[in-house]
C-alpha cells in the first residue's frame, strides 16, 4: 500500500487514484463543481503540467479532460500514485 499524498505534490506524467477528497476545505459550489468534473474517489488522475514559478496552476488529466487546478485546491485531494513512475 502506498501513502497518500495530495495532487499538489505530484510531479508531471505522474498517475494516481483519488483516495479522498476534504470537500470541508472547499465552499459547496466547489466541491459541486469538482465532482461535475470528474474528481471522485477511485477516479485515476494524471499531472500534465506544472506552471513554472510555483506551480500554480497545475495542468491534470480526469477521465478524457484536462482541468487547471489551483494549487491550493489541489492540495484537498489525496491521491495513492500508480506504480513507480516519477515524470516523463
Amino acid at each position: 500500500m502506498t501513502a497518500a499524498i495530495e495532487i499538489d505534490r505530484m510531479l508531471p506524467g505522474q498517475t494516481a487514484l483519488i483516495v479522498a477528497i476534504d470537500r470541508l476545505g472547499l465552499d459547496p459550489q466547489t466541491a459541486r463543481r469538482l465532482h461535475e468534473l470528474g474528481f471522485d474517489d477511485g477516479v485515476d488522475v494524471e499531472v500534465i503540467h506544472r506552471a513554472p514559478f510555483g506551480g500554480d496552476p497545475l495542468a491534470v488529466r480526469v477521465g478524457n479532460m484536462v482541468v487547471a487546478l489551483r494549487r491550493s485546491m489541489a492540495a484537498l485531494i489525496e491521491v495513492e500514485l500508480n506504480g513507480e513512475g516519477t515524470g516523463p
